[in-house]
């Protein structure tokens, strides 16, 4: 895989509400890379009309930090219902019978 252009991330223009780096591409589109995919370690921003690519030179310590993730609260907060909607199940086997039940019932075919 060839790299087009080796580029500095100074010369790069970032976007900090959507957190992408832009290069313009010589097609006319522009190259793009993400903030949380430089903090992952990728260096290579793909022009998403055509085939180059470019190297990103970067340190890490020279990157804005990356905001909280919300994604993950909401995550734990799912598993927690999860969780309580099967609260008072003493056993595997009343859970199973329940969703036998339901199994059997959605089945049926009239």
């Amino acid at each position: 895989m060839s790299i087009y252009e080796e580029v500095e991330i100074e010369d790069l223009d970032y976007d900090p509400v959507k957190r992408i780096y832009t290069y313009p591409c010589p097609c006319g589109d522009k190259f793009s890379i993400s903030l949380e995919a430089l903090w992952d370690g990728e260096d290579i921003a793909t022009c998403p009309s055509c085939t180059l690519r470019i190297e990103i030179i970067y340190d890490e310590a020279d990157l804005p930090p990356l905001p909280p993730d919300d994604d993950d609260e909401s995550g734990d907060d799912r598993d927690e219902k999860k969780i309580d909607a099967f609260e008072g199940c003493e056993t595997g086997e009343k859970l199973d019978g329940r969703l036998s039940d339901i199994t059997s019932k959605s089945l049926v075919v009239k």
